[in-house]
């Protein structure tokens, strides 16, 4: 199957991806981010960046809970729609993460959600950690939620439907050596014809990630499990969440 190199600019912006993934998840994300916070005691005030924000439902937790906050995603129109919630301390801007968004600025950086593994080469994947990194002051933090590839293979569900409305999405899912996949074949009646879009997301290992962010000065500090904040195991946890200081 061919994939396009950047298959995520259409389908993150699409609002039926909105629709799959966000819309019910409210509570979750919040509690999550409040565990988080809680973790990590940021001052008051603390700049903080929202790598790949989508349309900045994670960026408003954390503005809501005092802090300057900065979301950036390189799909338009999700961008749009996060602007409506702009205040004096939340900004939104169009940008890709393979670049880096202001330099020695931000005391903390997240990226949630697996927003992260999508690029075609290894260079680009190492360019945005180099461009986090550039992003945060000496002694800022970095968070990575991403999914963990051992869990992930072994509660691989080759075939499923969800529908949610009046849209059905079946979905198939399959890997390889290197990358999972997922296809999402989108029925709704408001369509003239089914959608379908494929996701490739790169299977990064902890080993993986502890490599990269050496070679862009940043120091592994914490690793969990799950959303929880449970401890990771290389099995049995869902989640691989990351927690990296700039040195």
């Amino acid at each position: 199957m061919t994939i396009s190199p950047e298959w995520f600019r259409e389908w993150f912006d699409s609002p039926y991806y909105h629709k799959l993934y966000f819309e019910h998840n409210e509570e979750e994300a919040s509690a999550f981010i409040s565990r988080l916070l809680g973790l990590l005691h940021p001052s008051p005030g603390s700049r903080m960046l929202d790598v790949a924000c989508g349309r900045g439902r994670h960026s408003r937790i954390l503005a809501e809970k005092g802090f300057d906050v900065t979301g950036i995603d390189l799909a338009a129109d999700s961008i749009a729609l996060a602007r409506r919630y702009e205040t004096d301390r939340l900004h939104f801007y169009l940008h890709d993460m393979r670049s880096p968004m202001r330099i020695n600025y931000f005391d903390y950086a997240f990226n949630f959600f697996t927003s992260f593994g999508y690029f075609r080469t290894e260079r680009e994947h190492d360019s945005t950690i180099r461009a986090v990194s550039q992003s945060l002051v000496k002694g800022g933090n970095f968070v990575l939620d991403y999914l963990n590839v051992q869990y992930s293979i072994d509660h691989l569900v080759n075939q499923s439907t969800k529908e949610i409305g009046d849209t059905v999405y079946r979905l198939t899912k399959w890997d390889d050596k290197k990358h999972f996949y997922k296809k999402i074949h989108i029925e709704d009646p408001a369509l003239d014809a089914p959608l379908e879009f494929t996701e490739r997301v790169a299977k990064f290992s902890l080993e993986d990630f502890t490599a990269v962010f050496s070679r862009h000065g940043l120091e592994l500090r914490d690793v969990y499990g799950d959303y929880a904040l449970g401890a990771y195991d290389r099995k049995a946890s869902p989640r691989l969440l990351l927690i990296a200081e700039k040195k």
